[in-house]
């Protein structure tokens, strides 16, 4: 019975000192309005930019997906190429297990195709009608089970105990390593966007944690009586420190309520905007995963404006 007495008053004194400490965070938060203003706002631009590199990075790589299943293996035939020879092919294609599917172009349906992507140049099916006959030969469209195999498949031809020399003579060229540059420049895009994105959240990170700091030094010296009284009625350090981290952490937590407001008519914007040109729609995917991305601009506002907090009252603490 008196265990449990202990541990209820133990509970109360807990929240009643958590209370007198949010109260005074509260209260030394709008004491600076001003400056509580500023390190929100610039807390805020380093929230938003953590969180639009989230979602660029999610572009990029939609993009990048989009391009991948864009991509198939193309292998073209000099003219007049036999038919039996290209469909034996068509065969042992179907018959690697990274392959999906071949569709076979005729030299006809390629002929019939090239007239119709040209059908506005009529320099260019002038030139072809004069040639007076067919100057392309069939293809075999190869689409792979997964982006990553193009590769292997495009190797394939290039192994002489795979196909015949017959086989291998009336192949014209393989299209793969076209696809592969612009796959491999677009990596290399993203691989940069995603270096530079790091080093510009760094470098805001800096700012904001140096902002705050500076907002909690002014709000410790606005109160330096205040604390003198504390220490001398023997308060701890740490009830001390209480009410300044939790100025700190309502400066995370404002900016990251502004932050995710921001992003709302951002993300209608570049949804009405952009969509047909990266393939997904940024307001329905942030409407989607609101929660999962607020909750990382709370988490990032709150150990931002804590760390700047717990520095500032530290040194305070050790000069005195």
């Amino acid at each position: 019975m008196i265990r449990t007495v202990n541990i209820c008053y133990n509970n109360l004194m807990f929240l009643t000192k958590l209370k007198r400490i949010i109260v005074s965070g509260y209260r030394n938060f709008t004491r600076s309005v001003f400056t509580s203003i500023a390190s929100v706002l610039i807390m805020t631009v380093t929230l938003f930019v953590i969180t639009s590199l989230i979602l660029v990075n999610i572009t990029l790589n939609s993009s990048l997906n989009n391009i991948k299943e864009k991509v198939d293996v193309t292998v073209y035939f000099v003219p007049n190429a036999p038919e039996d020879v290209i469909l034996e092919i068509k065969d042992s294609l179907e018959s690697l297990p990274e392959v999906s599917g071949v569709a076979y172009v005729s030299q006809e349906k390629s002929l019939q195709d090239f007239k119709e992507k040209h059908a506005n140049d009529y320099l260019t099916l002038q030139a072809l009608e004069e040639i007076g006959e067919n100057p392309l030969g069939a293809a075999l469209n190869i689409n792979a089970k997964d982006p990553s195999q193009y590769e292997s498949i495009s190797n394939y031809f290039e192994d002489g105990t795979t196909l015949s020399r017959g086989a291998l003579s009336i192949i014209d060229k393989i299209d793969y390593s076209q696809n592969k540059l612009v796959i491999d420049r677009l990596n290399s895009i993203i691989e940069g966007a995603q270096r530079l994105g790091f080093i510009v959240s760094l470098i805001l990170v800096l700012i904001s944690l140096l902002i705050t700091y500076s907002t909690i030094r002014l709000i410790i010296y606005m109160s330096r009586e205040e604390i003198g009284v504390m220490k001398l009625v023997g308060a701890g350090e740490k009830y001390i420190s209480g009410p300044f981290i939790a100025s700190g952490v309502m400066v995370g937590i404002m900016a990251s309520i502004t932050t995710a407001l921001i992003f709302v008519p951002v993300s209608i914007w570049l949804g009405n905007q952009m969509t047909d040109f990266i393939g997904i729609n940024i307001y329905n995917y942030y409407k989607a995963n609101f929660w999962q991305l607020f909750i990382i601009m709370l988490g990032s506002g709150i150990i931002l404006g804590s760390i700047s907090s717990i520095f500032a009252i530290n040194k305070y603490l050790r000069k005195k």
